[in-house]
């Protein structure tokens, strides 16, 4: 395998959202604005319940897919067409808004620590009005490659031949969380055709060719000019998604909680969101 060398390494920015929730965003910003297929990339992290106990009230989603992967504490969603599931630590949801959903996303405790990502994954345009879905993976349903000194949680894509449980995408994802412990060493299978990125959340590591290590809060870019990623834990050992997709290639108009690929296709998602048509569209 050819390890891909780095094109960029990104600081997250702190930010908010639903309710007023504390987020560090890393993708989604003036800095990475998109890296097709993916158009944000939030961490939200607090043991303050006043970070996040507001959480992510109703609110409206089209022609795009939301991720959520929970690390510590639980959070409930609902939506407009009845559905209803807890996300708990070790879990994750892929929703597909396609045509149209309006759900929330509410924590479940009132102190602790709340800690996780949402990541946002475009569709094609064939896609776009496609039915709802959602994939809620329990924490048991997610399999572990264990490597020496390495764990790999496969939710996506395939490692070692062990496919994870989140299908049907048409990006055709890999989705890995991967911890290493100090001084480990680890090389990867990324789809030449893919566009990727590894994310550091715990500890420290050198990421493919960048000489010096990178810690937590940096979102690390790599180039299409190999098949697979390389990582070397610190003495501290790292802790870091592996996030890949493919390219769709397609214009992106987007605002707000819609992503469409032309204005009026925006406008429409606004006038049905108004009108009360939305979900049905």
């Amino acid at each position: 395998m050819a390890n891909r060398s780095i094109e960029q390494v990104v600081e997250t920015v702190p930010t908010s959202d639903g309710a007023g929730v504390r987020l560090s965003r890393s993708l989604g910003t003036p800095k990475l604005p998109v890296l097709d297929p993916f158009l944000m990339l939030d961490e939200f992290r607090s043991d303050d319940p006043g970070d996040y106990i507001a959480g992510f009230p109703a609110h409206p989603h089209r022609g795009f897919e939301t991720v959520t992967v929970m690390l510590a504490g639980a959070m409930q969603h609902k939506d407009s067409t009845g559905n209803k599931g807890d996300l708990r630590p070790g879990g994750a949801q892929w929703m597909t808004a396609g045509r149209g959903i309006i759900h929330s996303e509410m924590p479940q405790q009132v102190d602790g620590l709340m800690w996780g990502f949402q990541l946002w994954v475009n569709l094609p345009a064939r896609d776009k009005m496609t039915a709802p879905r959602y994939q809620d993976i329990d924490p048991s349903e997610i399999p572990v490659v264990s490597r020496p000194n390495a764990n790999v949680r496969v939710m996506a894509g395939v490692v070692d031949d062990v496919k994870g449980p989140i299908e049907g995408v048409a990006t055709e994802p890999l989705l890995l969380d991967v911890t290493l412990q100090p001084g480990a060493t680890i090389e990867l299978a990324v789809p030449s055709t893919h566009n990727a990125f590894l994310y550091p959340f715990e500890g420290s590591g050198h990421f493919g060719s960048h000489p010096e290590p990178i810690e937590r809060s940096h979102l690390v870019v790599t180039k299409r000019d190999g098949d697979s990623v390389a990582v070397r834990a610190s003495e501290a050992g790292v802790r870091f998604l592996v996030v890949a997709g493919r390219p769709i290639g397609e214009p992106v108009a987007r605002y707000g909680p819609f992503v469409m690929n032309t204005r009026g296709e925006l406008e429409q998602a606004f006038a049905d969101y108004r009108a009360g048509t939305f979900a049905q569209a």
